[in-house]
């Protein structure tokens, strides 16, 4: 049986640019508690992004690379009788930030033969562009769930 769920801690901005969105992929970023050297990648990957995009507010960049790889859709295994079910679900903003995160971060991580901080800006700035691997993840996501949007119905 289970117990509760755990509350939700509250995360404190981030230094820099006082945002919390950026100090969760800070967290996100963070490998074995290391979060000065998260923190520096992330700092030298908007630095990056400053010179890149002739908008030039690393943030807004961030923002919008973010808000064009949240997925609003995807779908979940639900078991009905003996056959399991691609039921399509609405995906909740912190969760579809959590996906998004973790989308750039591995996609960055992926590519060989570059510094971390000019991989992650690459990958910011594709999404920025509405482009790149993760932006095509979110894309094939959205394509999963409606091609299961018969199931909808066992949603619960």
């Amino acid at each position: 049986m289970r117990r509760r769920r755990a509350e939700k801690r509250e995360i404190l901005a981030d230094p820099k640019y006082n945002s919390r969105l950026v100090a969760k992929f800070i967290n996100t970023l963070m490998l074995t508690g290391k979060k000065t050297v998260a923190e520096g990648i992330v700092y030298g990957a908007f630095d990056i992004i400053e010179q890149k995009v002739q908008d030039g507010d690393p943030l807004k960049v961030f923002n919008k690379a973010i808000d064009n790889v949240r997925p609003r859709l995807e779908v979940k295994s639900r078991r009905v009788g003996g056959a399991t079910y691609q039921v399509p679900i609405e995906v909740p903003v912190a969760r579809g930030n959590a996906l998004a995160f973790r989308w750039i971060r591995d996609f960055a991580r992926k590519k060989k033969g570059r510094p971390m901080e000019i991989k992650l800006a690459d990958e910011l700035v594709a999404a920025y562009k509405g482009e790149g691997a993760a932006v095509k993840k979110r894309d094939d996501t959205h394509k999963m769930a409606d091609s299961n949007k018969a199931f909808a119905h066992l949603r619960w």
